[in-house]
């Protein structure tokens, strides 16, 4: 494990894990001036999906890629130059520490590493599909409206897998977004680069977070994304995986 990334080896070389969001972990040495139990909140950490991530590996004996920084210290789902890739609020919660940052030393010493390990892996062992696993929160702390949705599915311009991603889950009785509760043309960052970028089929998966904050909810959740992994798997064969 680096400090920006773990990587989690697998036999079926044809489908990637990534999990971008799923620490709440800070370096000794950046003070993000906050206090330490907003650390446990969904504004740092993406909550149940390192665990369901790795679950997910376990279950399809797939490699993963699990960020091992917060996104409180940068985002590592956020382009560069995006306003958000280094937080000075979040869902109403001031992130003092950041208002003085260094962003170019930042960015250097989290951003550039992380997506580097990416790309590497990605050239070293071109996966058949890339699935990237985060959650989402019922409903904001500071305004918005409740969420209902058990899984989103999260797409930019490749519908290859997302399509059938969405039918199958809803195949199966989850109330699916499609993308919701925000959209993969706006906020697909590390698929658009790493998977579009490249040609290769994706789909980012957000669960409702209440849903996976617990070991019998990952358990449910891995089950069900295993299988949705193994359908789209089928699914891309059959069709060739031609770009629509």
């Amino acid at each position: 494990m680096s400090e920006v990334a773990e990587l989690l080896e697998g036999k079926q070389q044809d489908i990637l894990l990534i999990c971008d969001h799923a620490s709440n972990a800070v370096p000794p040495d950046i003070d993000l001036g906050i206090a330490p139990e907003l650390l446990d909140l969904h504004i740092a950490v993406d909550i149940g999906a390192g665990p369901l991530t790795r679950s997910l590996a376990a279950a399809l004996d797939a490699p993963a890629i699990l960020a091992t920084v917060s996104r409180l210290v940068i985002d590592l789902h956020r382009e560069p130059d995006h306003v958000g890739l280094i937080p000075h609020r979040s869902d109403g919660h001031a992130i003092l520490g950041n208002d003085t940052v260094d962003r170019a030393a930042r960015i250097a010493r989290f951003h550039a590493p992380y997506h580097r390990l990416l790309a590497r892996r990605i050239r070293a062992q071109r996966p058949r599909l890339i699935l990237s696993v985060h959650s989402f929160t019922p409903c904001l702390e500071h305004g918005g409206t409740p969420r209902l949705w058990e899984v989103g599915v999260l797409y930019n311009r490749d519908t290859r897998a997302a399509h059938a991603a969405i039918d199958f889950l809803r195949a199966q009785g989850f109330l699916t977004g499609d993308n919701e509760p925000y959209s993969g043309r706006l906020l697909n960052a590390t698929l658009n680069r790493h998977a579009e970028g490249n040609g290769i089929p994706s789909v980012a998966l957000e669960i409702r977070n209440d849903l996976i904050g617990h070991p019998a909810g990952v358990a449910r959740w891995s089950t069900a994304l295993a299988e949705l992994a193994n359908s789209l798997r089928n699914s891309l064969a059959s069709n060739g995986s031609s770009a629509t």
